[in-house]
């Protein structure tokens, strides 16, 4: 019975993808109705959960902390493509779209999903426990990054708003790039064991694969990363058709404009959610984190050099400093993320507190 389930649910995470990507392409561009939204919301759902199994396939072939990496890159890649593709057509409202979208993905990574890995751990075994050597380098290097692109453009002079000038943006760029690429060799060579799973006396656990059953064949993972990467680009542009349909609702409920980014940073960043919920009641919190921190990273390190290249096209000010309450709650996000990372194990108490920071980030955004 249970390898019929799979079966059937192999099938069903290949038909759901393509079938995104059919109404994808005849949607696009197009005014959608009420009833043609609740299917693109539905296949929207179906496509979301097709990407969580076939990034588990990928993983389970290739190991961690590479498969978390595969995930996490492939959605950020999507992502970046899409913020790119709305501030060339959105005009002076999209000025803010990369810091506001950049920003959101931090605090839900930060908090919401870093929060619900530590708490559905904690319940399942009374403490979460993880690797603090490689989670608190992973953290540095988010605030860093954080800092360097979102946090400095508020207080520099050469030009009169929250923004870098060109040479300051190059730096950032370049920055960024090459913060990210130096964690990614860290991830996955001289300390690769840093990110694995371990145990409560910090000894690694399944370092090759999960210890249930054997890796799918090369020919099975290689299909799984193109159907991840189908069911990837259907989210993202299932999400973006949407997106005027939320905009209204936004509108309607008398919510800023920014919100909107917020919610789209929601429905982009569901695949990764579920993956690391789905690692975090395996009892394997490190993959969550990796998950977690993994993207929180890559949207900064990927999108900052790819908004430096497109500003060269892009016409108006590209607004990257964030405002007084954002500035806060990064900065609390910091700090909490600190205290939590430090001892290598957790409790619900700090699940919940993080999870409470996404609760209020959400909140402000929606009421400023």
């Amino acid at each position: 019975m249970t390898a019929l389930i799979r079966s059937r649910l192999s099938h069903w995470t290949v038909f759901v993808p393509v079938l995104a990507v059919v109404l994808l392409v005849v949607t696009w561009g197009r005014d959608l109705s009420g009833i043609v939204v609740a299917v693109v919301a539905a296949l929207l759902a179906g496509a979301v959960l097709a990407a969580v199994h076939h990034a588990e396939v990928v993983a389970h072939k290739v190991g961690e902390p590479y498969g978390s990496l595969v995930l996490a890159v492939a959605v950020t890649v999507i992502e970046v493509a899409l913020i790119v593709t709305l501030m060339i057509s959105g005009g002076d409202k999209a000025q803010a779209l990369a810091r506001d979208t950049v920003f959101a993905a931090v605090m839900i990574t930060c908090n919401g999903i870093l929060g619900l890995s530590l708490l559905l751990g904690a319940l399942r075994r009374r403490v979460a426990v993880f690797n603090p050597e490689g989670t608190g380098g992973a953290l540095a290097t988010v605030a860093t990054l954080a800092t360097l692109s979102l946090v400095v453009p508020t207080f520099t002079t050469s030009r009169p708003g929250p923004e870098f000038s060109p040479a300051q943006l190059a730096f950032a760029a370049v920055a960024s790039l090459a913060l990210y690429g130096l964690f990614v060799m860290v991830q996955t060579g001289r300390h690769r064991d840093y990110f694995l799973p371990v145990t409560s006396d910090g000894s690694v656990v399944d370092a090759d694969g999960d210890g249930h059953a054997d890796p799918p064949s090369a020919r099975t993972a290689l299909a799984s990363l193109a159907l991840l990467l189908v069911s990837l680009i259907a989210v993202v542009g299932l999400a973006k058709g949407v997106s005027p349909a939320i905009e209204s609702a936004v509108a309607a409920a008398n919510l800023p404009q920014a919100f909107v980014g917020v919610v789209i940073a929601l429905l982009v960043l569901l695949p990764e959610t579920l993956a690391a919920a789905r690692a975090a009641r395996r009892d394997r919190v490190q993959i969550s984190l990796n998950l977690a921190l993994g993207s929180a990273m890559a949207s900064i390190g990927l999108t900052i050099p790819a908004i430096a290249i497109a500003s060269i096209w892009l016409d108006g000010p590209l607004l990257l400093g964030l405002g007084g309450t954002q500035l806060t709650l990064l900065a609390l996000t910091a700090v909490t993320g600190v205290l939590t990372v430090v001892p290598g194990r957790a409790t619900v108490l700090q699940g919940g507190v993080h999870l409470v920071l996404l609760a209020a980030f959400v909140f402000l955004a929606a009421s400023p």
